[in-house]
Order: C-alpha cells, then sequence, then structure tokens
C-alpha cells in the first residue's frame, strides 16, 4: 500500500484491507510504502493516497495520468465518495484478481 503521510485515510484502508484478508483467509503481506517526495511520486506513478497494490498492479484501476503527484486519492463507494474504498469494494477487487472465491 502506497501512501502520503498528509492523507491519512491511508489508515482506513490498511486496516479494511486486514479485516478482508483475514476473514477470507488471504495469506499476505501488507507492505505500507511512504511516498515523501514528488519525484517518488513521479517514479512510483503514484495517482494518491491510499493506493492499494497487489504484485505491482493497482486493486482499482486509475486512468492513465500525464503526471503524478503527492495528494490524496478519493474512491466513488455506493454510498459516496471517500478517502478509501469499502471492505466489499475491496473484496470484489481481488475477486477479480481470484485472490479470494466469487460468492455472487
Amino acid at each position: 500500500m502506497l501512501y502520503f503521510d498528509g492523507c491519512q485515510t491511508y489508515r482506513a484502508a490498511e486496516k479494511i484491507l486486514r479485516e478482508v484478508f483475514a476473514r477470507e483467509g488471504v495469506v499476505a503481506d501488507i507492505a505500507l510504502v511512504a511516498v515523501d517526495t514528488e519525484e517518488q511520486a513521479r517514479r512510483l506513478r503514484f495517482p494518491g493516497s491510499p493506493t492499494i497494490r497487489i504484485d505491482g498492479q493497482d486493486l482499482f484501476s486509475v486512468p492513465k495520468r500525464m503526471e503524478y503527484t503527492l495528494g490524496c486519492r478519493v474512491y466513488a463507494t455506493p454510498e459516496e465518495l471517500r478517502g478509501s474504498p469499502t471492505a466489499e469494494m475491496v473484496r470484489a477487487a481481488l475477486a477479480e484478481r481470484t485472490l479470494v472465491p466469487d460468492v455472487s
């Protein structure tokens, strides 16, 4: 999980990710990667905090960008725009990657 310390919503996203992994029996390490500079943001192609990546790929697709910069990321949840995805969104995205069983 990539994060920018100026956006504390990464803490909620980390908690949700850990809860989903535990509930689904997924054994995985979660590495928190601080993105502290504009240069790091560009090099890591950082679309905002929090960014959850599995094997280097964003769990939630983002449009190609010309520039990457330090900033907060917003997720369109079923209820409203939020600073982190919901547990259901994380579970569905993981199911698309066959990391958890699809129960739909």
